[in-house]
């Protein structure tokens, strides 16, 4: 401890977010002014991890929810080495590595992408049960913490009531968050909007709570040691902090606890740029310096950390030897492979829904995919989750050798959640709910999305034929916005996500091998509730023949040289069926069928083969269950989308069948007024 190079380490993190943000005349220097005591004591002194390997899966984890206060991340990380003078001073310009916001960049300490606010500690409480769950099958030495950061406006998003009921119900000890709670918000003061205790809201919740001065480093390090220490809760610490912490006038007043210096740069508000720089010992000629005492403490505290993790690592070593077939089970889970599976072997009835057929397919997984954790929003048993919880159990505080989460009724929180999961690594996740109530989730879908993260989304109840629960449950509107997804590159340059929306049982079982198999992004399963009538095999295997739906699309019928080609996917593939049996028998056309799972896989197999399944120089016609644009894309500008432009309405999905057109031979009926246009 050495209060002098605790003050200029805090001063110098100060110092450098007030200069990026001049710099990129752009960003949020406040909060990360009042936050550079936490930061700065919570790595020197508390956070374990290895500057020589940062992808070390066993180090601590700190997740940011704040994320407008980047700049804290990023000149603490500068201190530790993991950013250059450079990397600072373009921070927020094109092609620097300091974004605005953080992106997740785990070789230089960035374990998540935050900015939307909540997301963020809520993903912290996915990593903290995801080191729970493997801490259960491996051993106490996995005793690694996960650290949040969350501020005034992360607390008052409703998804913090989420993640804290959940973080709190399963004691997750291993979690301790630090809330910078200056009182000040980007336009108002906290208390222009809220007179909410926060600290008794987290007690009702199951947390431990302390409430400290945020600057004062003892009280710090003392908050920090008991929340390390702590067995039972997950730790909120309240830190009271000033926002823009050390800014001065030109005449050398304080000018400190003013909202105007959270988001722009304190030249514009009543402090002075170059006097608060001095006050806080940097040099306004070269601002992106680190102290010279300041420097030599971190290169001393960065062989410290590598001598520490070496340590824990011999630890670890000596466990392995000990423990032989356990350590080659945990290698394999963090490796991210799949073992061996035959998804050919399982069996489903005929004429199941699709949710019931993905019930027997989790039946499966949880019988040979050790590492896969399942949760649903208090729909287990008519989202079907239920055929993965039959072969396992609940996670609950205490125990956590179980591998299904129960969220309750909390979308957004179960998805953030689930990108915690993927984040820390180890397990695969996979959420499930109505497919309507995707909608609750998008937030999370999009950061899944932009991290790259290989969550599973179980979306069931997938159309209007969810009939008697009426237009609030009967999703319209959702495939076309998830569709857009497919439609999305990530930073990769793929695209951001992979929807699929089965026809059958069969198909059902190739869109979870699919979606196993797809690591590096989000997938959606889109299921129904009603049964469907299976495609028939056109030789020995179904099945065989639905892999063929893992190039996106493919003919569920062949003809030579049809008259028109018909175009689907999930329940409407059986419609187009009966129809074309109405077509063939009454009418003497030749019709070919094709299923679609997911247009965004079909558009990248080659040109010839997308001409073999959807020939532009046929009539084509697209039924869908929700807004014609989701096949119109697919059919062009000749062919035909027959869909739903209306919200649904409460009857049996017989009727709504019937009343909307679904059945076969009106759907035979609107195909023939097609072909006479044509």
């Amino acid at each position: 401890m050495n209060k002098q190079i605790d003050q200029q380490a805090a001063d110098n993190i100060r110092a450098l977010a007030v200069a990026m943000v001049e710099k990129a005349s752009s960003g949020h220097p406040g909060g990360p002014m009042g936050g550079a005591d936490f930061m700065h004591i919570l790595y020197s002194e508390f956070f374990n991890y290895d500057p020589s390997d940062m992808t070390w899966p066993f180090r601590d984890r700190f997740f940011m929810d704040a994320g407008h206060l980047s700049t804290l991340m990023y000149a603490q990380y500068y201190l530790l080495g993991n950013y250059k003078k450079d990397d600072v001073a373009n921070f927020r310009q094109w092609g620097s590595i300091t974004p605005g916001h953080p992106e997740v960049d785990v070789a230089r300490g960035v374990e998540n992408t935050s900015g939307p606010l909540g997301q963020g500690h809520t993903m912290g409480v996915g990593a903290a049960i995801a080191a729970k769950f493997l801490k259960a099958r491996f051993g106490d030495w996995m005793n690694h913490k996960v650290y949040g950061f969350i501020s005034d406006g992360g607390v008052q998003e409703e998804i913090s009531q989420g993640a804290g009921r959940i973080a709190g119900h399963l004691g997750l000890n291993n979690f301790i968050m630090f809330f910078d709670s200056n009182d000040i918000q980007l336009s108002t003061s906290t208390d222009e909007v809220t007179t909410e205790d926060t600290a008794m809201k987290y007690e009702s919740w199951g947390w431990k709570v302390v409430t400290i001065d945020g600057h004062d480093h003892e009280a710090i390090r003392k908050a920090l040691t008991d929340a390390n220490n702590e067995t039972e809760k997950p730790t909120l610490i309240i830190g009271k902090t000033i926002m823009g912490k050390g800014c001065v006038t030109a005449d050398g007043d304080k000018f400190e606890g003013h909202c105007e210096s959270h988001g722009q740069p304190i030249s514009n508000t009543g402090a002075d740029y170059e006097k608060t720089l001095l006050n806080l010992g940097a040099n306004p000629e070269s601002p992106f310096d680190i102290y010279e005492d300041v420097q030599t403490f971190y290169k001393n505290l960065i062989k410290e950390k590598t001598a520490q993790a070496a340590k824990k690592k011999a630890e670890i070593d000596s466990w392995r030897n000990e423990n032989e077939a356990l350590a080659a089970k945990l290698d394999f889970f963090l490796s991210g492979e799949l073992p061996e599976l035959d998804f050919s072997t399982i069996e489903h009835k005929a004429g199941l829904a699709t949710r019931a057929a993905s019930s027997g397919v989790l039946g499966y997984l949880a019988e040979n995919v050790e590492n896969m954790i399942v949760s649903s929003a208090d729909l287990s048993n008519s989202d079907k989750t239920d055929g993965f919880l039959k072969k396992t159990h609940a996670i609950q505080k205490g125990d956590f050798t179980g591998s299904f989460l129960q969220a309750g009724v909390a979308e957004l929180t179960m998805a953030c959640i689930a990108n915690g999961l993927a984040l820390h690594g180890g397990v695969i996740p996979v959420v499930a709910t109505f497919f309507v109530f995707s909608d609750y989730m998008k937030p999370a879908i999009r950061l899944s999305a932009l991290q790259e993260l290989g969550v599973k989304y179980v979306w069931t109840h997938d159309a209007f034929r969810v009939g008697e629960d009426g237009p609030t449950h009967q999703p319209i509107e959702q495939e076309a916005q998830i569709r857009l997804l497919e439609k999305l590159k990530n930073h990769s340059g793929d695209p951001s996500f992979l929807a699929l929306r089965p026809a059958d049982s069969a198909e059902t079982s190739v869109a979870w091998k699919m979606a196993l198999e797809n690591k590096s992004r989000p997938t959606g399963l889109i299921l129904s509730r009603q049964g469907i009538k299976d495609v028939e095999a056109q030789g020995d295997s179904r099945y065989n023949e639905a892999l063929a739906a893992e190039k996106g699309g493919y003919l569920v019928k062949e003809v030579e040289n049809p008259d028109v080609v018909l175009i689907a996917n999930g329940s409407e593939v059986a419609t187009l069926v009966a129809a074309a049996e109405i077509l063939e028998k009454e009418n003497n056309l030749k019709v070919n069928i094709a299923s679609v799972i997911s247009e965004g896989v079909f558009r990248l197999q080659s040109k010839e083969y997308q001409n073999s399944i959807i020939p532009k120089n046929k009539p084509l016609f697209g039924l869908t269950a929700g807004l014609p644009v989701n096949l119109e894309g697919l059919v062009g500008d000749n062919g035909k989308v027959f869909g739903v432009d209306h919200f649904g309405y409460s009857a049996p999905a017989k009727v709504l069948d019937d009343k909307f057109g679904f059945t076969g031979e009106k759907v035979s009926k609107q195909v023939l007024e097609y072909l006479k246009t044509v």
